[in-house]
């Protein structure tokens, strides 16, 4: 049975870890030593990491990992230098299998927070009987990076807005139950500012209220879903009129494409 848990990394990181039989799958290890304490600590075989993009909180555990499990294999973006030697490219519609998860990722090009971004989409979910707070069996899960945080979406740090709001529907299509585990805990902040925009969405405000129960504890607001996303995150909802008013009135400009209103969004967030 697959069990999926967050490794808390730096100051808002989210190692994924994936294990099943005490086989192990790390996404985007941006540090070594959360995760070998966990290995250690659960007496698990790391066999394989998944990497989004280049950037050094997503990669920096690679080789010192590395240097301990040598046979895990690394699967990466293409269009950047590769973080392992013997690291393997894939890009968009590659297939990454992990026979020791019973899972078979399809790869996603996403450019937007960067040029290189994929993610990793799991169709058809896992098999067999969940556990508490496990995904149920068939629901799709994403692995996204910085590309989309609940409440929010990654910074343009080299790609265009366009691409990112491509990005962002290609995601806003896949089901709605699919499970989204994001890199970063933005939650709190991200959806106060969903909430400026979206003063009068019931969705968000009780959406804002579990999320400040569960920090208050500390406890991941992770995973999100595509459902809730759709329903709460404003980087999902340029299309709406209500969200369109209030981002023309905020730029003081007339707004006519979806897309200008999501160059606007990204631009209040960015100063907010």
């Amino acid at each position: 049975m697959v069990n999926i848990s967050a490794i808390p990394a730096f100051q808002d990181n989210y190692i994924w870890l994936l294990t099943n039989n005490k086989q192990a799958v790390v996404v985007d290890p941006g540090q070594a030593a959360p995760v070998e304490r966990v290995l250690a600590e659960r007496e698990l075989t790391l066999t394989s990491i998944l990497i989004t993009h280049h950037h050094h909180d997503h990669t920096g555990g690679v080789k010192p990992l590395l240097a301990n499990w040598p046979d895990a294999k690394v699967y990466a973006p293409a269009n950047r230098p590769l973080p392992a030697q013997n690291a393997i490219a894939v890009d968009e519609g590659d297939k990454v299998a992990l026979p020791e998860l019973g899972l078979e990722f399809e790869v996603m090009a996403v450019p937007g927070h960067t040029l290189d971004h994929i993610a990793y989409v799991e169709p058809d979910g896992i098999a067999g009987e969940p556990l508490s707070g496990e995904p149920l069996p068939g629901e799709p899960l994403l692995f996204c990076g910085d590309t989309l945080f609940s409440g929010g979406c990654g910074r343009l740090f080299e790609g265009t807005a366009a691409q990112m709001h491509h990005s962002l529907t290609r995601f806003a299509a896949l089901p709605d139950n699919t499970r989204v585990y994001c890199a970063h805990e933005y939650t709190q902040s991200n959806l106060a500012f969903c909430h400026t925009v979206e003063k009068n969405n019931a969705e968000l405000q009780k959406y804002l209220q579990k999320v400040a129960k569960l920090r208050q504890l500390g406890i991941p607001t992770l995973p999100s879903s595509i459902g809730l996303e759709k329903a709460i995150n404003v980087f999902l909802r340029p299309h709406l009129d209500g969200v369109k008013a209030t981002v023309q009135a905020h730029a003081g400009a007339e707004l006519n494409e979806n897309i200008e209103v999501f160059a606007a969004l990204r631009r209040w967030k960015d100063d907010f």
